[in-house]
């Protein structure tokens, strides 16, 4: 709400005209670089000294020369013609960042600050302590603000590398989005006062670096269909000269893929919403299909179907939402009977499972759904009972006939023997038909 006026945030293309009043490198002087020994920030430096012909940078790092590869990263700038000067401290830590200004010469005065220090602790709202707060705000929001005091010579290029998350705020990193959107505010407000800024709000690169190491393929599968999909760093280096010549304070360089923004999934974030670009062939196909009538729920076509679909269309719902919460391609890939929590399930899963599950059925489901009901086919009949309560469960006797679910499996009685007799027992009464025959098929195949 602004003077009486709702306003809703969005992104947009950014379509301001290079500039020559923005950050610039200068050649003759210091440029100051926080965090500049992790992948991204030897990346930058290089692209610097190769690109921008920046011949002097000053590194504050907390391991230092102490960090694997730096004696080998200074030689390979000294062999281009470049000194790097590494300090050893915290870049939260004023003092340091005041000692190293005031040791840069005179005749090499400092002509621009890059700030990478950054620091991750992921986890759900519920988990975050103050101590793990501060491990995530101190290298990123309190050394911007130290660094936002200390420097304030309006022809000091300040360049800060923030993230997607300060706009997206993806669950499990509440600190790390807040983090990042202090430096997004920080530099506006430098700006407003006349100072040099510019945040950079980097969307995922190719190249892991300490804050992305531990990503899998499935979270990367799963970032790629929300549209966001990995910067090579060739693209990424191009968008920080392309985001140094405008006038805006805050750009966020991503490289996005529309297309997949316009796939309709409802998990496109509401701020990408407008960048998407939708396929002819799928707004044809939505044209011919019919819609559902009004008040058509979920729980209103499983009364009508058949009893014996109605647990199979459950089951291929909750299979569908798991998949696309592990950021698999295809739902039939999720075993049936395999727990949650084998399948790479923790807390953050299980509630953007539940969330996923609360749209898709309109149910007001608890935040332990996945551990109360830990495998897909018991979540599907745990559904099926609340969706359409008066329906017989399994061994329930309608009149004088007993039930049983479509996809049981009898056992044999007699135990399987011989050589990985065990595994097939064990298999047996754990699996579907489908997962007995495709352990048959995996087997037959060694």
């Amino acid at each position: 709400m602004r003077e009486g006026t709702h306003r809703v945030p969005h992104l947009t293309r950014s379509t301001t005209p290079a500039s020559t009043g923005g950050p610039l490198w200068r050649k003759d002087g210091t440029v100051l670089v926080t965090g500049g020994l992790g992948v991204l920030g030897r990346m930058t430096i290089r692209h610097l000294v190769a690109s921008h012909g920046i011949r002097r940078i000053m590194v504050v790092s907390r391991s230092g020369a102490a960090t694997d590869g730096a004696a080998g990263f200074v030689d390979e700038l000294s062999a281009q013609g470049a000194e790097l000067h590494l300090v050893t401290g915290d870049a939260a830590d004023r003092g340091v960042l005041e000692r190293a200004l005031a040791s840069i010469p005179a005749d090499q005065p400092l002509t621009a600050v890059v700030h990478l220090a950054g620091a991750l602790d992921d986890g759900v709202l519920t988990s975050l302590t103050p101590e793990r707060a501060d491990h995530v705000l101190r290298p990123k929001a309190d050394a911007a603000w130290h660094l936002h005091e200390l420097v304030t010579d309006p022809d000091v290029a300040f360049v800060a590398f923030s993230s997607l998350s300060s706009v997206l705020g993806p669950a499990g990193q509440g600190s790390y989005a807040a983090a990042n959107a202090f430096v997004d505010a920080l530099v506006t407000r430098r700006r407003a006062a006349g100072l040099s800024g510019l945040a950079l709000g980097w969307g995922l690169w190719e190249s892991r670096s300490g804050l992305t190491g531990d990503l899998g393929d499935a979270d990367v599968r799963r970032m790629a269909r929300s549209g966001v999909r990995p910067l090579s760093d060739d693209q990424g280096l191009a968008l920080l000269d392309l985001a140094c010549a405008t006038d805006a304070p805050v750009v966020f360089p991503l490289h996005l893929d529309t297309t997949a923004l316009g796939s309709g999934d409802a998990d496109v974030p509401p701020l990408l919403r407008g960048l998407a670009r939708t396929p002819g062939r799928r707004t044809a196909a939505r044209a011919t299909a019919p819609e559902p009538a009004a008040g058509d729920s979920l729980a209103e076509r499983l009364a009508r179907a058949p009893e014996a679909e109605q647990d199979a269309q459950l089951l291929t719902l909750v299979r569908t939402h798991v998949a696309a919460v592990l950021g698999y391609d295809d739902p039939r890939t999720v075993g049936e009977r395999r727990t949650f929590v084998d399948i790479g399930f923790d807390s953050l899963r299980a509630l953007q499972l539940r969330n996923r599950l609360n749209g898709a059925t309109g149910l007001r489901l608890p935040a332990t759904l996945v551990f109360d009901h830990p495998t897909p086919v018991t979540l599907g009949r745990h559904l099926h009972t609340l969706l359409v309560p008066d329906a017989p469960a399994a061994g329930d006797s309608v009149d004088g006939v007993t039930t049983s679910r479509p996809d049981a499996v009898v056992p044999d009685p007699t135990p399987a023997t011989g050589e990985g007799g065990e595994a097939i027992e064990q298999l047996r009464s754990a699996a579907s038909l489908q997962e007995v025959l495709d352990f048959i098929d995996d087997q037959l195949g060694q």
